[in-house]
């Protein structure tokens, strides 16, 4: 018996599943997926907001310092998702989705790690691009790699700030797909990352 599988008999409460089937996705992929979105939306518009801010701004250090925290504990939620993908069984496609749209969705999912990754690496040099480290919450501290350029922190940042509108551009079209297939094909794509599966299911 594989350790997942372990997981729902030992966790499993009211028949939910945590693990992935081929049919269904499990409660911990639906968390993890969620938690990302959002994330990385609260990220995006958590930064928007906070390069406006003045010197004198009440929340001039306060905003960035939440912006850094946030999107490293975000980049270990990504590396346990990513494990967790690694090890978990994934849904097939609905007989609804075309080939095309089944390979859209890989192009996806996988262009959307990558610019996670770069996006929040690219993050992480402008940060500590002065030789700083950065505080986790006031709990954790990730220490400074120190500068590999001159202007790394500003290459960082155009690196940053472009992947962050195209990183949202394309999640934001990834979203409107699902409400795309429940609205108008009427199929389960986005039921099954709403609703996990069921032991009886």
């Amino acid at each position: 018996m594989k350790v997942f599988e372990l997981f729902d008999i030992i966790l499993g409460n009211g028949g939910i599943m945590l693990t992935n089937t081929v049919s269904h996705y499990g409660l911990v992929s639906i968390i993890l997926h969620w938690i990302t979105a959002l994330a990385v939306f609260g990220l995006f518009g958590l930064g928007f907001w906070m390069v406006e801010l003045s010197y004198y701004d009440s929340y001039y250090r306060a905003a960035p310092a939440l912006h850094k925290s946030i999107g490293l504990t975000l980049a270990l939620i990504i590396l346990l998702r990513l494990f967790w993908r690694a090890y978990q069984l994934k849904p097939t496609p609905l007989i609804s989705h075309s080939p095309m749209e089944q390979k859209a969705a890989v192009w996806v999912h996988g262009t959307l790690y990558l610019l996670m990754f770069i996006t929040m690496l690219s993050g992480y040099f402008i940060s500590t691009a002065d030789n700083r480290a950065i505080e986790v919450f006031g709990l954790v501290t990730v220490p400074s790699m120190g500068a590999f350029l001159d202007n790394q922190e500003d290459l960082a940042g155009v690196i940053h700030k472009y992947l962050a509108y195209l990183m949202v551009a394309i999640a934001t079209l990834h979203a409107l797909a699902a409400l795309k297939h429940h609205f108008f094909d009427k199929d389960k794509t986005l039921l099954r990352m709403l609703k996990p599966g069921k032991h009886w299911s």
